[in-house]
């Protein structure tokens, strides 16, 4: 029960990583509000959550004056925020000559602003409870990737934001950090051709991809006192994808 009397927000709640997390969370004691635009997916989400532990909050995380409006609300009903666990994100394929405007406008709407956005409105209630940010960035943040020009960026510039603002809030109380998944088992993912996952599973040493839960036990973990000096870090967990240079296995 390390959340406790917690408040913590999850965006990105509908499914994938973020319904992990909303679970793990209100499993450990959390009052958890799941806030995504997929209205409902987080609906049906909160429902089965224990009665009174979970609220949905149907946003798009993009629209500043939203987020703004549900912090406000959030912090107004449960008199604290806790945690704020940044999740929600999109993808679109292709270098930039592929994508379009509109595809990079939709990637650094969510993935970026969504980010900064939530973490801006947020912070005055996480500095007064010495609360913590989890981000989910991506390997991709880390390194490139073929064909995924504009996610790589708006990732890398999560990994980047998560050191700032560690530095900065660090010395008020506030620790800020990052989850770097690979390839995880999602609606979207497992979707994808066989011969696709099965490039990933080459590259990552496990040799699969990782489940939702194995994502949101990290998360957990840094959000809670058993993290309590790290701060600024971008933790992978890729199964030992980024373990390797990128040569090829020979043996």
């Amino acid at each position: 029960m390390r959340f406790d009397n917690k408040v913590a927000i999850i965006t990105g709640a509908g499914n994938g990583m973020g319904e992990a997390a909303a679970r793990r969370f209100a499993a450990e004691g959390a009052t958890v509000v799941l806030a995504d635009w997929a209205i409902d997916a987080v609906d049906a989400v909160a429902a089965s959550l224990p009665a009174g532990k979970a609220h949905a909050v149907h946003i798009d995380v993009s629209d500043a004056e939203a987020v703004e409006t549900m912090m406000n609300e959030i912090a107004a009903r449960f008199g604290h925020i806790d945690v704020l666990l940044n999740n929600a994100g999109v993808h679109v394929a292709g270098s930039v000559l592929e994508t379009s405007v509109a595809d990079w406008r939709r990637i650094a709407g969510v993935d970026i602003d969504g980010v900064v956005f939530c973490s801006k409105f947020a912070l005055p209630y996480l500095l007064k409870s010495k609360g913590c940010i989890v981000n989910t960035a991506s390997v991709s943040g880390l390194g490139g990737d073929w064909g995924a020009a504009y996610y790589c960026a708006a990732k890398g510039a999560v990994v980047n934001l998560t050191r700032a603002m560690a530095l900065d809030h660090g010395g008020d109380g506030v620790r800020v950090n990052a989850v770097c998944p690979s390839l995880v088992k999602t609606n979207m993912t497992n979707g994808w051709p066989q011969e696709i996952r099965d490039k990933f599973n080459e590259r990552i040493a496990l040799g699969r991809a990782a489940e939702p839960e194995e994502v949101a036990a990290v998360m957990a973990f840094l959000a809670s006192e058993d993290a309590s000096f790290i701060n600024g870090a971008n933790i992978p967990v890729d199964g030992g994808a980024t373990a390797s240079d990128g040569q090829p296995k020979i043996v």
